[in-house]
């Protein structure tokens, strides 16, 4: 990555509150138009809210649709941006390029206007504007809007691929970061389990970790149909259907089917709080937790580790890595069951 070019690369003109802020941790940011110069501008289709922030802005607004449109308007309205000041999280979203600044590194990130793009950076850290929420799908968190928004050219996006429906390319884009990691940490002849393995990033983490060799797989489910789902699936080896937040029965049951050993990485991308010791508990000493989920409470983790003696390598998950877009879409490409899920629930 080279800061070279652009004036502003990564942003900071754009913030309001507080002045000096990176855009990611600024209370408000300014969206308003013209386009500067290291900027693009995106006609915004959709946006893909991430799992944890639609699901607290649901449970808060009781599920009502009218009152989760309100919410998600007043507070990009509010903050410039959308980013939940509850669970810190945002999204990503899908759009046409309208206009690409004059410093905009085109030359390292080939785009024009007119093309369909999906953003890989967070939400929380663009600049968006809604004119018009025009349907809510709650059941994939995705919200159809009319507005703007806003890439620096810090930014990183995707052009949407042609070989498979827009809506499953931007579900497998939102967590493209989980996969692509998951590759990376995961070792041949290790078990893997994971908590929340029943959606989409959990689904696609399974897929990731059975691919290396002798690897066992554990997913952590608690609701009825996401067992079901997980039942049909050739590369999950063991099914746990539990709440997560039942630390030490997670604990057993882990134990049980692992004959005591634990697993060698633990991987959660549940979208609910209070999960982090029962990731913890799951391992083995010296082992790996790797937190994808934006409901982790790192201070739970990292304190709950040291009250019960698990001396376990903690890690934050990163959304991104290099390649970590094709390698997510490579799943579709290689499994026809995960596909045809995908296309069913997203498509």
């Amino acid at each position: 990555m080279t800061m070279g070019g652009s004036s502003d690369y990564f942003g900071l003109s754009r913030v309001v509150v507080p002045k000096g802020a990176l855009p990611q941790q600024a209370d408000v940011l300014d969206a308003s138009l013209p386009l500067r110069a290291g900027e693009l501008l995106i006609e915004v289709e959709s946006l893909n809210i991430d799992s944890a922030s639609f699901h607290q802005i649901s449970e808060n607004c009781r599920g009502d649709i009218t009152r989760i449109e309100k919410h998600i308007f007043d507070l990009v309205e509010r903050r410039g941006k959308h980013h939940n000041p509850v669970t810190g999280s945002g999204g990503m979203l899908i759009g046409r390029v309208k206009e690409i600044g004059s410093e905009f590194p085109v030359k390292e990130k080939p785009v024009k206007v007119g093309d369909r793009i999906a953003t890989l950076v967070s939400l929380t850290l663009t600049p968006l504007v809604i004119k018009k929420i025009k349907k809510i799908h709650a059941k994939i968190d995705r919200v159809d809007i009319e507005g703007h928004a806003i890439l620096f050219s810090s930014g990183i996006f995707a052009r949407l691929p042609t070989n498979m429906p827009e809506n499953v390319a931007l579900a497998v884009l939102d967590v493209a970061g989980a996969p692509a990691q998951t590759e990376k940490l995961v070792k041949d002849g290790d078990t893997v389990v994971v908590i929340g393995g029943g959606g989409k990033s959990g689904l696609l983490c399974l897929y990731e970790a059975k691919k290396k060799k002798n690897t066992r797989t554990i997913a952590i489910e608690y609701s009825d149909a996401a067992v079901g789902r997980l039942k049909k699936f050739s590369f999950v080896d063991e099914i746990i259907q539990c709440d997560a937040r039942a630390s030490t029965l997670i604990m057993e049951k882990v134990k049980t089917v692992t004959d005591g050993k634990m697993a060698d990485v633990v991987i959660n991308v549940a979208n609910i709080p209070d999960t982090e010791m029962a990731s913890i508990l799951s391992c083995r000493q010296h082992g790996i937790v790797y937190f994808f989920s934006m409901a982790t409470s790192f201070t739970k983790a990292a304190l709950g580790a040291e009250g019960v003696g698990m001396d376990v390598d903690l890690r934050i998950g990163n959304g991104y890595c290099v390649g970590h877009a094709d390698t997510a879409l490579n799943v579709l490409r290689e499994s026809a069951e995960i596909k045809k899920l995908f296309e069913t629930v997203y498509g």
